[in-house]
């Protein structure tokens, strides 16, 4: 199993910028996929970037340029960072940390991101 904890969201105005911190622990050298997915209220939850396992990242179209997923291996666990810049009131929502162990994809609590115009 992958434990998973998020951090760092808030309130800021646009074109402000925060960073979003995920710290994974568990199965996380055999993970297949870490990512940030965001819901906004009466919204389906959407992919906000992701890391394949020996892939490239993957940006969805909306963020590409403005967000930059990085990651960090400490001794025991993972530490993935979502750095958002020029954010934008739309940007608003509950940020997850999702990881896909075995085919079955593990969520974190959730961080609220709002950006006030």
């Amino acid at each position: 199993q992958v434990q998973l904890v998020e951090s760092g969201g808030g309130l800021v105005q646009a074109g402000g910028s925060l960073r979003l911190t995920c710290v994974a622990s568990g199965m996380i050298l055999s993970t297949s996929e870490f990512g940030w997915y965001r819901q906004a209220p009466g919204n389906e939850r959407e992919l906000v970037a992701s890391l394949p396992k020996g892939g490239d990242k993957l940006y969805a179209d909306s963020v590409r340029g403005r967000f930059t997923l990085s990651r960090y291996y400490a001794r025991d666990n993972l530490e993935l960072y979502l750095r958002m810049s020029d954010l934008k009131p739309e940007d608003s929502g509950t940020y997850y940390c999702m990881a896909r162990y075995k085919d079955r994809d593990y969520w974190g609590q959730g961080t609220q991101v709002t950006v006030s115009s």
